[in-house]
């Protein structure tokens, strides 16, 4: 097949589809044809597809699942107002939470809570999960069997990367907010938002303390009832122990009252 109509037919398949697309499932486009490109005349064509894009608004990338047409970084503001929808904004427990199991995976939510020093929170690994940024990838064998959490292929493309050793070194990062220029982080640590809902019967310390959510460690509402019924059960002794307390005090006053009288 002639390379110019092969790039072509290429350019178009890519522009159609929502997804990303390997040389395989490219090449699967071809089998009723009588010229069938081979797979590295595919790869050929991909490769010159890739310079013919440089200087235009998109580019051809190839990241892990295979390749893609997509608006340019630079560019992506202003397509992004042809949306009303805000973009997805994360909190940094979040993205604490899926860079440890990016750069220590596999790994368990013990061992992120271990190097964190505080809980993840259930809402943390669901929203991973259902954005298929994490998969199980077996359990621990210690007691209690822990899962072992990855990333997988989903997560790469987001990010722009064909593999994990594309990820910066832990050395060159100073700052999450520097990890991905998409990232909104809230300096001020706000309350989670649409992708990290918090559960209606989960509050955190810090809540508790001062009035307001945080992402501290979080703690569930059964902790708090259980204080309280603490509180309750003990509150007898307490009483007493006023009680007990304000007889001690009387009886020191009559004592001064008495010296007092003598002398």
């Amino acid at each position: 097949m002639d390379i110019s109509k092969l790039k072509k037919i290429l350019e178009a398949v890519l522009l159609a589809t929502d997804h990303t697309l390997s040389v395989v499932q490219l090449e699967s486009l071809f089998e009723l044809d009588e010229e069938r490109p081979s797979r590295d005349e595919i790869r050929k064509a991909l490769h010159e597809m890739a310079d013919d894009y440089e200087g235009r608004g998109y580019e051809l990338k190839q990241v892990a699942s295979g390749f893609r047409l997509q608006v340019r970084q630079e560019y992506a503001t202003w397509v992004g107002r042809l949306w009303e929808e805000r973009p997805a904004r994360y909190t940094r427990a979040l993205l604490e939470t899926i860079s440890l199991i990016a750069y220590r995976q596999p790994i368990t939510r013990g061992e992120i809570e271990e190097v964190r020093g505080v809980s993840v929170s259930s809402n943390i690994v669901k929203t991973l999960l259902e954005r298929d940024w994490i998969k199980v990838l077996g359990h621990k064998d210690v007691p209690g069997k822990p899962s072992l959490y990855g990333t997988t292929k989903e997560f790469l493309d987001y990010f722009n990367l064909k593999s994990l050793d594309q990820l910066p070194t832990l050395a060159e990062i100073k700052d999450l907010d520097a990890i991905h220029p998409e990232l909104e982080l809230d300096e001020d640590r706000q309350a989670p938002s649409e992708e990290e809902p918090v559960a209606d019967n989960e509050v955190t310390v810090d809540a508790m303390n001062d009035g307001e959510y945080s992402e501290s460690e979080d703690v569930t509402a059964e902790a708090v009832d259980a204080e309280e019924e603490y509180k309750e059960e003990y509150k007898g002794l307490d009483s007493v122990d006023a009680e007990a307390e304000d007889e001690v005090t009387d009886e020191l006053d009559a004592d001064d009252t008495r010296s007092a009288s003598n002398i």
